[in-house]
């Protein structure tokens, strides 16, 4: 008797809607829309956060298609991305490929003849350095890949900012500091969390290649480095006392749980650090937005002029 043999199904418009990592691409664009925000004191032109945002967010969508596409043989393997449209055959490489070069092309094309050509260029250049250099060569070629790799993923601040102003300021560039220094914490709580599965594939994250130990007390250090960064958008007047007091309250309980982990207590620690690292990130830009509008005079974003 012959077993029947189960194929995938085909590719849905929800396939294709998970190769853009529609999650991490909107916590990206909630950056986007506050470097916005901070670019200016009153509000923002609405062709600029449509247009601006519509062209970032088409081409880390491509990016993140490639970094499925790149990343087959990795994602069949582990089980937290065994299921994703290219690894169980919904998608096939081609049509992958065709959908992340015609995402790539509409936001260029948006960028260029809508927004700007510098922040066509800077997106140009972040989406290259995530999708190949950072998927393709950093991941598998050092532990350092996060934090190497990691200047890609920080982009999106700056990128809103000069689809606003068409400038690099350093204020825009404090903010790319902050998710920069965000990230190694971030993701190296994810790796120890799925050690074994990274090792499985030979993926050399910082616990698989130095050991856990070693990995929580350079998470430890990064959330501490990271800390001190995020008092410095008050330091440097770019926020107010409201900023101030929601990042030393998220801050703190970001260290809380670093310390929580690096002692070893809690057997959840890594996989709770993990998810608290996206809520932190989250929360303390939108309390940065909240603090301009309060102590900024002048109007509210988006063109609604203050009581």
């Amino acid at each position: 008797m012959t077993e029947a043999v189960t194929q995938p199904a085909g590719a849905t418009w929800r396939d294709y809607k998970e190769l853009t990592k529609p999650g991490v691409v909107a916590l990206m664009i909630l950056t986007s829309v506050i470097g916005m925000c901070m670019a200016v004191p009153g509000w923002v032109p609405l062709d600029a956060l449509i247009l601006g945002n519509l062209g970032i967010a088409l081409c880390a969508g491509a990016a993140a298609a490639v970094n499925h596409l790149v990343d087959q043989r990795i994602d069949e393997r582990m089980a937290r991305t065994r299921n994703r449209p290219i690894a169980r055959g919904r998608v096939t490489p081609v049509n992958a490929a065709l959908f992340a070069l015609g995402l790539g092309v509409a936001g260029m094309a948006i960028l260029l003849i809508w927004v700007n050509a510098l922040t066509a260029w800077l997106t140009l250049a972040s989406l290259v350095g995530y999708a190949f250099i950072y998927t393709l060569f950093l991941k598998r070629a050092t532990p350092q890949n996060i934090v190497i790799g990691g200047l890609a993923g920080a982009a999106p601040p700056l990128l809103g900012w000069t689809a606003v102003t068409g400038e690099i300021h350093g204020h825009a560039l404090l903010l790319v500091l902050i998710i920069f220094a965000w990230t190694p914490p971030h993701f190296w709580a994810l790796a120890i969390h799925r050690k074994e599965e990274y090792a499985l594939v030979d993926v050399p994250m910082l616990p698989v290649t130095h050991g856990e130990a070693f990995t929580k007390l350079h998470i430890l250090l990064y959330t501490i480095i990271m800390f001190l960064i995020t008092l410095l958008p008050f330091a440097t007047r770019l926020s107010g006392p409201l900023y101030l007091a929601g990042a030393l309250v998220l801050g703190g309980r970001f260290l809380w749980w670093a310390i929580v982990l690096m002692r070893g207590t809690n057997p959840r620690a890594a996989i709770m650090t993990f998810k608290y690292s996206i809520n932190y990130l989250m929360l303390l830009f939108l309390v940065m937005l909240v603090d301009h509008y309060l102590f900024t005079p002048g109007q509210l974003p988006f063109g609604y002029p203050a009581p």
